[in-house]
């Protein structure tokens, strides 16, 4: 029965019922496949913040006995978690609740000896997820080892009484796609449902549309080789649409998220490692529930919390092109966080709020249709550190008479200066980055400038200076000035970083033959503006601009 302290406390505002849950158990993973980890990993959230057992089973029990008829584990790897037996046999006591199936989603690197058991504690439906029946493309795709183990836990799983087993399969033009065929025929003699995952955009995945491979266009593949394919029935709220090939043990299916969505029948909410609660996969908008138990929020006070976020449930995701990978979790981490975005129920509406993201958290360009333009100047500042052999070939300074043309340093340095004069082509770079910065900086307004000046002065370092680095050993260094005008409705500070930063990047270009493993770039400021509604501003400390018998 639905609890009494909400007349219907898992429906949103389009009218759908949410009784399937999926819970995350971990962050951590022992694959690293590429469209689910970012190249450079990500940042696992400190032990403390991942729900306890005792947590999990609250807001589990909690969400039963609001509706929640099956729940799904999933991770990161959730066989990564070594309570993983204790939570499904807590989870199976909660049948007398209403819950109907525990399924989990795992990779089955390390499943086959634990099936048994795990059915056996209650776990009903197990999906597996394997991109290839190539060894050597899965470790490609994994980076890492173990295709075999894989393969051993899919075997353990349909000789398992009693549990449902599907394959999971992501597909990739030019990857895997030639392998589809190869997958269907697992159907023919097993009992198994396998399910082609159209490519989806996450956080550093580095999803390319045309890398996605159309549902249709698998159907009409598998069509040509089994002509006589035919519409399976589809389970209520189902993300796949269902096909068999007659006289098969099996079924296929397509989970088509990107090119037909199923958010008009979507019953799915999602509770991450981290105790947030998220309404829709490909919305970055969480809310902890994990805090407001840490708080001592009662049950009523968690369901507030779970119909507040159910009512912002959009109708839709948005296009394929159009989805929030910016601010939502890369794959892995939806269980798991390294974003500080949160919402909850005690979020103040006075706080300070970033103007480059929108109500919803996303990205959006500041309007500025409304403002007047006036005449906006900023300058910015910033140095380049460099050792002596660099500053002698930027000044011009010769170098020693008994120097040998042919030794190392002589050597870089003629390869150096053959790139041409330092200081004048780092000034050109300069105005041309600056020119394009609404290019290179997303949400920045292309403006029309008026003016921009640039000058680049080679001094010594003064002894006791503040600076960002350690210059100690690099007594010179190279001072970039650029003072960037137009008139407008949006100022120019961030034209003006952009000519400093992309002139000291081009010497330092430069003079890498002779100093690459030394040079240090810092100190990179606005030191002054004026124009706009929030007025003038000068650093202490700082100059007006570029100086005229400067480079």
């Amino acid at each position: 029965m639905p609890n009494a302290w909400f007349p219907s406390p898992l429906v949103d505002s389009f009218h759908r019922k949410h009784d399937y849950l999926r819970i995350s158990l971990t962050e951590r993973c022992n694959l690293r496949c590429f469209y689910c980890m970012p190249n450079d990993g990500v940042e696992l959230s400190p032990r403390e913040h991942i729900l306890t057992d005792n947590e999990i089973i609250r807001l589990a029990s909690l969400f039963v006995k609001s509706g929640v008829r099956k729940i799904r584990l999933t991770g990161g790897e959730p066989t990564v978690r070594k309570d993983l037996d204790t939570i499904i046999r807590q989870l199976n006591g909660l049948r007398k609740l209403g819950l109907d199936s525990i399924g989990m989603t795992s990779n089955g690197l390390a499943l086959h000896r634990r099936l048994f058991d795990l059915v056996h504690n209650g776990l009903t439906h197990l999906n597996l997820s394997l991109d290839t029946l190539d060894p050597f493309k899965f470790e490609i795709m994994t980076r890492r080892p173990g295709h075999d183990a894989v393969l051993r836990a899919l075997d353990t799983a349909l000789s398992c009484v009693g549990l449902s087993v599907k394959l999971n399969v992501v597909v990739i033009k030019g990857l895997n796609d030639s392998e589809v065929i190869d997958f269907v025929e697992l159907t023919k003699d097993k009992k198994l449902s396998v399910r082609f995952i159209e490519f989806m955009p996450f956080t550093g995945n580095q999803w390319d549309k045309f890398k996605m491979v159309p549902s249709a266009e698998l159907l009409d593949t598998i069509k040509q080789r089994h002509p006589t394919i035919e519409r399976a029935p589809d389970a209520l709220n189902d993300t796949a649409r269902s096909w068999r090939i007659p006289g098969y043990k099996g079924n296929i299916g397509f989970i088509s998220s990107m090119s037909d969505h199923f958010c008009s029948s979507c019953n799915r909410l999602r509770l991450t490692a981290d105790g947030q609660i998220k309404v829709c996969l490909f919305d970055a908008k969480e809310i902890s529930l994990r805090d407001e138990m840490r708080r001592g929020a009662t049950d009523e006070d968690l369901l507030h919390v779970i119909s507040s976020a159910l009512a912002g449930k959009k109708e839709k995701h948005a296009g394929m092109e159009d989805i929030d990978v910016v601010t939502n979790r890369p794959m892995i981490l939806i269980g798991g966080t390294r974003l500080e975005r949160r919402w909850n129920s005690h979020s103040s509406t006075h706080t300070l709020r970033l103007t480059h993201v929108d109500s919803d958290g996303r990205p959006s360009m500041v309007d500025v249709s409304e403002k007047e333009s006036t005449k906006r100047t900023a300058t910015a500042t910033g140095h380049i550190y460099i050792p002596k052999s660099a500053y002698d070939l930027v000044t011009g300074t010769p170098p020693r008479a008994n120097s040998q043309l042919d030794s190392p340093p002589d050597k870089a340095r003629v390869k150096a200066s053959s790139k041409g004069d330092v200081l004048t082509v780092a000034q050109l770079a300069a105005i041309m980055g600056c020119k394009r910065t609404s290019e290179l900086i997303p949400l920045c307004h292309p403006l029309q400038l008026s003016n921009i000046l640039v000058a680049l002065t080679p001094e010594m370092v003064i002894r006791g200076e503040s600076t960002q680095h350690d210059s100690g050993n690099l007594p010179y260094r190279i001072k970039c000035t650029a003072t960037v005008s137009c008139e407008g409705k949006t100022g120019v500070e961030m034209e003006a970083l952009t000519a400093v930063s992309v002139a000291l990047l081009t010497v330092w270009d430069m003079l890498k033959a002779i100093a690459g493993k030394e040079m240090m770039i810092g100190n990179i400021i606005v030191s002054c503006k004026s124009g706009g509604k929030s007025g003038n501003f000068t650093r202490d400390g700082s100059e007006d601009g570029p100086s005229s018998n400067s480079y």
